[in-house]
């Protein structure tokens, strides 16, 4: 299996269609635009498409990974807890004739559907090319490596792979976080100070080498 991959809350809310639609919840992201072309058109997929992009954590309990549950006060019966409307492989209070029989397994515990994790923080970072004098401001998810972040960072420059990345001269470990790296986050810090972080951001330079890679 490779490296794990971590996405920013905002890549998760770009996948906000239904033929399009990524979920996060109890730290993993989903992509569950499968269902959608399964169940096309069934009432049981409007509570799942109305939180396309969003995480919905609260929706499951966080000791059993499982869908929160509660006893109704009519029937005493404990059951799957859905305020915003019973959806895909949830079984109805009682026996009905629509209800979809075939399930499997519940699509919140189907490993298939799972791409990565959901950064737990993010934090911003200043990259600055000494070849070009291209300078960047990236976001970045503070448990990804540095090869992770490089990869983020072929959106502006597509020969990344072929620069150094260096920080206060020392090179960094590609395999090992910005914190494993040194290059601390100082972000609560200046909450703390009630200083404007972006104006003190750390910097990465970058310095070209010989072997230059193919785009």
């Amino acid at each position: 299996m490779g490296c794990t991959k971590y996405f920013l809350p905002r890549e998760v809310a770009a996948h906000n269609k239904p033929e399009d639609m990524w979920l996060s919840f109890l730290g993993k992201v989903y992509n569950v635009t499968p269902l959608y072309y399964k169940y096309k058109g069934h009432m049981l997929l409007k509570p799942i498409i109305a939180e396309a992009g969003k995480d919905i954590s609260h929706w499951f309990d966080p000791v059993t990974k499982d869908l929160r549950k509660h006893v109704d006060p009519i029937t005493g019966i404990r059951k799957y807890y859905t305020p915003h409307g019973r959806f895909l492989h949830v079984p109805p209070p009682f026996p009905r004739s629509d209800h979809i029989t075939d399930l499997g397994r519940p699509w919140w515990r189907d490993s298939a559907y799972e791409i990565g994790l959901l950064a737990q923080k993010t934090r911003l970072i200043y990259i600055v090319n000494t070849l070009t004098l291209h300078e960047h401001v990236l976001q970045v998810c503070s448990e990804e490596n540095i090869k992770a972040i490089l990869q983020r960072y072929l959106h502006y420059n597509a020969h990344a792979a072929s620069y150094t990345w260096r920080y206060k001269g020392e090179v960094l470990d590609m395999e090992e976080t910005l914190e494993d790296n040194g290059v601390v986050d100082e972000g609560e810090d200046f909450y703390t100070l009630r200083m404007d972080a972006e104006k003190y951001l750390q910097t990465i330079h970058l310095y070209f080498n010989d072997d230059l890679t193919i785009a």
